[in-house]
């Protein structure tokens, strides 16, 4: 029986809890400080959004091809889980002001994948989404990428709790954790696998060169009923770009994509007025939205804003972070290389290749 730790309960150690469990002789325990329902993960503020060619803009080619991975993986993951999670895979829609027109030739332009992208009109963007059938003068042209998705992060996160406690996994929930990087060792016991996946509570536990700061995320959810949005959309704007992703029963969820801050207070009145003023100006009917929430956090990321896999061979950790806003974009194909990295070789020939992904540390 091989014995294996999880170390953090977020987004990635859930994966791999859940992938894991099935493997034969396999004896998991999951280690986390939050509660079951990841109410203090990164993943549980995220909007869940899976645009890898939308992040190709400003993420890396490795990051870039890791989504598309990922893409493809989700559905298998989901059907791995005891109860459904929302789903979709219809595309997204990229809407700019006629004043900001240049700024969205430019988000062209920085696509890795431009053949993929459909540069659309105003028309072409009300017969995408009806809904704005009466707004679609306000932007002079737009962007179709069909080949993004998005999914229920809060379903995700629920899901795969009751998946891995029906799995029989030793689950340490609301625990200190002390991880002992020399002896292998997770609070005093000892397992023949360690997987750390703690995001910005490992930052005394990396490697220097690897040094992890937390990049601010603002995020509103509403209920809109008078919305109907059937795919995420974006703003583009020279300062606060936002995205709106609408969820099941009329609930959408409203962020900016970065703020290069470590602080851990609430949303701001500034930003709070600019998110919800650009969600009125896309379609009037998130006048009468309610606020559900309003809420910020911290995402883990690495100086190059790229993820890292630091595989210490000589006490057999496996430590997983970086993830920046890229979680759910990128993640099952960071749990595909970490799994395969505890396997033998000859069953990771097909595995993609992704440079500077993983750090090998001999001793």
């Amino acid at each position: 029986m091989t014995t294996v730790a999880i170390v953090g309960a977020g987004l990635v150690g859930r994966l791999l809890a859940v992938q894991l469990a099935r493997q034969k002789d396999v004896s998991i325990s999951l280690f986390d400080e939050d509660s079951t329902e990841g109410e203090n993960a990164a993943a549980y503020l995220a909007a869940a959004m899976l645009a890898p060619l939308a992040e190709s803009v400003d993420a890396s080619e490795m990051v870039t091809q890791m989504g598309e991975r990922s893409l493809q993986l989700w559905p298998e993951i989901l059907a791995l889980l005891d109860e459904p999670v929302f789903f979709q895979h219809k595309g997204s829609l990229i809407l700019s002001y006629e004043q900001d027109r240049p700024y969205l030739e430019d988000f062209y332009r920085r696509l890795k994948r431009s053949d993929q992208a459909q540069v659309i009109s105003s028309q072409q963007i009300a017969d995408i989404e009806p809904c704005l059938k009466e707004h679609a003068r306000r932007f002079s042209a737009g962007l179709f990428l069909p080949n993004e998705g998005q999914l229920d992060n809060r379903q995700l996160l629920s899901s795969s709790a009751t998946t891995i406690q029906n799995l029989g996994v030793k689950w340490l929930s609301k625990t200190t954790v002390e991880l002992d990087l020399n002896s292998s060792k997770v609070n005093g016991e000892s397992f023949d696998w360690i997987f750390d996946c703690r995001g910005l509570g490992a930052q005394d536990d990396l490697p220097k060169q690897n040094k992890l700061r937390g990049v601010r995320g603002e995020v509103i959810r509403l209920h809109a009923p008078d919305v109907e949005l059937s795919r995420p959309t974006r703003l583009i704007h020279p300062r606060y770009p936002i995205y709106i992703a609408p969820k099941q029963n009329h609930q959408f969820v409203v962020g900016a994509t970065q703020i290069e801050s470590e602080d851990r207070r609430q949303p701001t009145l500034r930003s709070a007025m600019e998110l919800l003023s650009s969600c009125f100006s896309v379609h009037s009917g998130f006048a009468e939205a309610e606020i559900l929430e309003l809420k910020s956090g911290l995402r883990p990321a690495l100086l190059d804003n790229e993820p890292k896999i630091i595989h210490r061979k000589h006490n057999n950790i496996i430590q997983i972070n970086g993830l920046y806003r890229h979680g759910f974009l990128i993640s099952p194909a960071l749990v595909e290389q970490a799994i395969c990295l505890m396997t033998t070789t000859d069953n990771n020939q097909d595995l993609p290749v992704y440079n500077k992904l993983i750090e090998v540390i001999d001793k």
